[in-house]
């Protein structure tokens, strides 16, 4: 019978072989035995060739991970033996490094896929990269599934997060980021951190990552330890993790602390943010600990002793300080004597001789002044200080400078309704009061005649150093005229002056430069007048004769009507005393009557 070709390509071959091999020879029964040991050993031979034979015609699945071997390099390609016919090859570029150098040697070992069979050129295309992106995604679902942590470095910013680079590029959310917002998103670009994933999915190459679960983790099991080994009065160390206007929070160790503006320092805080930072290490004391509310409240003050406690063996009354001005009120200033004790210095206690509506005239906050201790009370935690007690109260030595009667020399520096304020000496002000100007002028006010900063001469009048008064009179630089206004203006003498005022009650006159005297409405005239308005004008000169002066009350009285009788009389004397003498006794005795009259 004749044999049939064989379809299969492979069978074939096989039979090619078979025909090849040299036919067995009858033996001996040594011979036979001899023989059929070699015959073993051939066919185990054959199993071997024919299983390396069909091996080397064994097809990889397309995506298919497999090992190989590098047998080439050349400049643009990797020959890879995969155990196939035919070896595999990989493009060049896929073994280049961060720097452009290739990092492929013969005798490699190394992880490939399979992307594509060329039955035409009996060529198998591989790739390196895909082939170690298959293994991150068969990772990233053992890790999701072991609920494992994974390595990553966050490559740059993108909507809603961050892009992260764990083999093949992943999304880490914002808000996964960190336990708190991040002020600075560009400062986590370039960083490797540890990450959870969230989910995954391959199909859509989505993964999403978080590291704040990790770090709630870890802060959990920090907290716990915290919690275990603190205690009310315990010193630790922490880390500032916020500041506000009230107080700083302080990282413990998976337990926040408060350190309260209070709790900062004995002395004067106005914003915790002037002393801390975030991020920097502080020591702190446990003041109080609530474990099941888990709120613990920290001191930084506590660590030192209350300066309070000896303040008193420290600043003494009558103590001089030097101090610095850290704050002013309405009624006085606030001076810090050292860290913790601050003293008052009342407005009242800034000058001996300067009324200071407000301390910011003299003094601002940062300022360092001199004052004395006035009075210390530890228990309450206060101090009075005194500005102006450094130096001696000029009011102790002002008489013995200026003593009544002294004549003084200052400008003015104030001008007022009831008199002008001149400057004398180490702030103190002198007043002349409106009725010590002058001592005949009618002076309205004062600035009728003064202005500020004239220069003016006075006599100290009286100084009262109980009520910090200094009292100056101009007038009396002079004699008051009214002491010798008798003298020289007798009860009838006869004066000639000017109008300078008219009333319905009578005409004032000028007799000399600060001496008036008065006409009375009944003086003026022997007809009865209810008033000179209207029959006489200011300025013009009128002649009266002096009937009364009153210097207590610096008064003349004037008349001109006695004026008119005296003339009068004067002229009937006269003509009476022309007359001849009477030729009867009648006439004689009518002259004697004439003149008893008039002379009367």
């Amino acid at each position: 019978m004749e044999e049939q070709t064989p379809t299969n390509p492979e069978m074939t071959s096989l039979q090619e072989q078979q025909a090849a091999t040299p036919a067995l020879e009858e033996t001996t029964p040594v011979a036979e035995a001899a023989s059929s040991e070699e015959m073993t050993e051939a066919g185990e031979s054959m199993e071997n060739l024919m299983e390396m034979y069909e091996e080397s015609f064994k097809r990889f699945a397309e995506g298919e991970v497999v090992t190989g071997r590098i047998i080439s390099v050349d400049r643009d390609f990797v020959l890879v033996d995969i155990g196939y016919k035919s070896e595999g090859q990989i493009k060049i570029q896929e073994f280049r490094d961060e720097n452009g150098n290739i990092v492929a040697n013969v005798g490699d070992t190394v992880e490939v896929m399979v992307e594509w069979w060329d039955d035409e050129n009996e060529m198998v295309v591989l790739s390196k990269e895909k082939a170690a992106k298959v293994k991150v995604w068969e990772e990233i679902k053992r890790i999701h599934e072991s609920d494992g942590t994974i390595q990553g470095t966050i490559t740059a910013r993108v909507k809603g997060g961050f892009s992260v680079d764990v083999g093949v590029q992943a999304f880490l959310p914002g808000s996964q980021a960190d336990l708190r917002p991040i002020r600075n998103l560009d400062e986590m670009v370039g960083k490797t951190f540890e990450f959870k994933i969230l989910k995954y999915n391959r199909k859509r190459a989505n993964i999403v990552l978080s590291r704040r679960v990790l770090l709630e983790q870890e802060r959990e099991v920090k907290r716990a330890a915290t919690l275990s080994s603190i205690s009310e009065g315990k010193i630790i160390k922490g880390h500032v993790k916020n500041i506000t206007e009230y107080g700083v929070f302080v990282d413990l160790g998976g337990v926040d602390g408060l350190l309260h503006i209070t709790d900062i320092s004995w002395g004067r805080v106005k914003h915790p943010g002037e002393i801390y930072k975030i991020g920097d290490e502080i020591t702190v004391k446990v003041l109080n600990l609530d474990v099941e509310k888990e709120r613990v409240s920290l001191g930084v003050k506590q660590l030192t002793q209350d300066p309070w406690l000896s303040a008193s063996q420290k600043y003494p009354i009558g103590t001089r300080i030097n101090g610095k001005v850290v704050s002013l009120t309405d009624y006085g200033a606030f001076v810090e004597l050292e860290e913790g004790i601050e003293g008052l210095i009342h407005v009242s206690e800034m000058s001996w001789t300067r009324k200071i509506r407000h301390p910011s005239k003299i003094l601002s906050v940062g300022d360092r002044v001199d004052a004395v201790v006035l009075d210390i009370k530890p228990e309450n935690r206060r101090i009075s200080l005194g500005m102006k007690q450094v130096a001696p109260n000029p009011w102790d030595v002002i008489a013995e400078k200026y003593p009544v009667g002294t004549t003084i020399e200052g400008r003015i520096k104030n001008i007022t309704d009831f008199g002008i304020f001149i400057g004398i000496d180490e702030g103190i002000d002198g007043l002349v009061h409106i009725s010590d100007i002058s001592w005949t002028k009618r002076i309205k006010h004062p600035s009728d005649i003064y202005k500020k900063g004239d220069i003016v001469q006075a006599i100290v009048l009286d100084i009262d150093k109980e009520n910090e008064r200094f009292s100056l009179g101009i007038k009396q630089l002079h004699e008051d005229p009214w002491k010798t206004v008798a003298q020289r203006y007798a009860v009838g003498t006869v004066i000639t002056g000017t109008i300078t005022n008219l009333t319905d009650f009578g005409i004032f006159v000028e007799l000399e430069e600060g001496v008036e005297g008065l006409v009375h409405v009944s003086e003026i005239s022997k007809e009865k007048i209810k008033t000179p308005i209207g029959k006489f004008n200011l300025n013009d000169t009128i002649t009266a004769k002096v009937m009364n002066i009153n210097t207590e009350e610096r008064r003349i009285g004037l008349s001109i009507k006695r004026l008119e009788i005296d003339d009068e009389q004067a002229l009937i004397s006269e003509y009476v005393s022309s007359l001849k003498p009477a030729a009867s006794e009648f006439g004689e005795i009518l002259r004697e009557n004439l003149q008893e009259k008039f002379s009367g």
